[in-house]
């Protein structure tokens, strides 16, 4: 029996992970969750499994809160306080880490100093601090497993052979809602354009990293440190059906790809049960019915937040926590329609060149940079 403890339970991320939980009862025992401020469903939640604890992130809910809304059998808990108690107890085996964005970086790193298996939903950890965090992995014995459909499929097909076996990992694309958008168009883009994505359900703050295809140049730099690759090991192609999560090119011309319908509860079961596959709750191909797959190469022009993913991955250091602060304030502006969609990379480049670059950070270095470049782009103007 696996004792989980999920961060960002109300998440898209958190969610399905519920569902997969109440699906195997036998298998998976809910012993925490935590939101940032989303407390009905939070308490919907406690009510349903009754975990030992709940977190809410906003300590200024703590006299907001109605207790009632939770289960009397669940502790409710506030603040930062809160998530370290749930990812560092020893009644919890698994931390889930599905916070969005640097914000998940704390409980991750948590989790791992306490040895606990992680399974990570969060690619922004290993963006902030890939280096930091895979160190810290290995000296406390804990286990990082992958719970992004991309990731989780390099993740399977890596056992196929030897990690010196290894060519080279292609991460696929969906390409996003703009596709074959031409520049004009791109220029356009609405908010509520970028947030109806063609093929996956996700948080806002993702979707439009899809739409900009920014979400593909930090699972770049995921890649790098989760699988301990040189940059030049890692390509992307695009493949708008989703079905064929990634692939793994061994030396001898081999390929091994992972396949399965969108769905999100299908890495997420494996992270929490690896090395064992069992029957769970994710949907199944249906064989009878005709489709393609289709590939093609991805159009840096088009996309210029790719070429940074590639960049960022390339020269390593202080480089990771700069990109991703500057992306998620300039996605907070565009939805706030203070910004372009074609500014979001713009400005991640301009504060990307600005910052003073450190090949080996501390994680207190990372922290002041992440506040920094968030700073920057809130004065950052588009030239006219």
């Amino acid at each position: 029996m696996q004792r989980i403890a999920v961060l960002g339970s109300t998440g898209s991320i958190g969610t399905s992970c519920l569902e997969v939980i109440g699906a195997l009862p036998g298998r998976l025992s809910l012993q925490g969750v935590a939101a940032r401020s989303s407390w009905q469903l939070l308490g919907r939640q406690c009510e349903q499994f009754a975990p030992r604890w709940a977190v809410l992130c906003d300590s200024t809910l703590r006299d907001v809160v109605p207790r009632n809304a939770f289960s009397s059998r669940t502790q409710l808990l506030f603040g930062e306080e809160g998530i370290e108690r749930i990812a560092s107890d020893p009644e919890v085996d698994t931390v889930v880490a599905g916070v969005v964005g640097a914000a998940g970086l704390r409980g991750t790193w948590v989790a791992l100093e306490a040895g606990k298996r992680v399974c990570l939903a969060n690619k922004e950890t290993l963006v902030v601090a890939g280096s930091l965090v895979m160190d810290l992995a290995r000296r406390r014995g804990a286990q990082l497993i992958p719970v992004d459909s991309e990731h989780s499929a390099i993740f399977q097909a890596l056992q196929s052979g030897k990690s010196s076996e290894v060519r080279r990992i292609v991460l696929t694309a969906s390409g996003g809602p703009f596709r074959e958008a031409t520049p004009e168009q791109l220029q356009q883009v609405t908010p509520e354009q970028a947030l109806a994505h063609p093929t996956w359900n996700m948080g806002r703050k993702i979707t439009i990293d899809s739409a900009t295809m920014m979400n593909k140049a930090l699972e770049i730099i995921e890649a790098k440190w989760l699988f301990g690759l040189r940059d030049d090991q890692i390509e992307v192609v695009v493949h708008p059906q989703s079905i064929v999560h990634s692939l793994v090119e061994f030396v001898d011309g081999s390929i091994i790809a992972q396949l399965s319908p969108p769905d999100m509860k299908l890495p997420i079961q494996y992270a929490l049960t690896w090395p064992e596959r069992i029957e769970g709750p994710s949907p199944r191909m249906d064989w009878r019915r005709r489709f393609d797959l289709q590939f093609e190469p991805p159009d840096l022009e088009r996309f210029p937040a790719l070429a940074l993913g590639f960049e960022v991955a390339a020269r390593g250091g202080t480089c990771g926590a700069v990109l991703n602060a500057a992306n998620e304030a300039a996605v907070e502006r565009f939805l706030a329609r203070e910004l372009g969609f074609c500014d979001i990379p713009r400005a991640c480049r301009a504060v990307l060149e600005a910052h003073h670059f450190d090949p080996t950070p501390t994680l207190a270095e990372l922290l002041r940079l992440d506040r920094w470049a968030r700073e920057e782009i809130g004065r950052w103007k588009p030239s006219l």
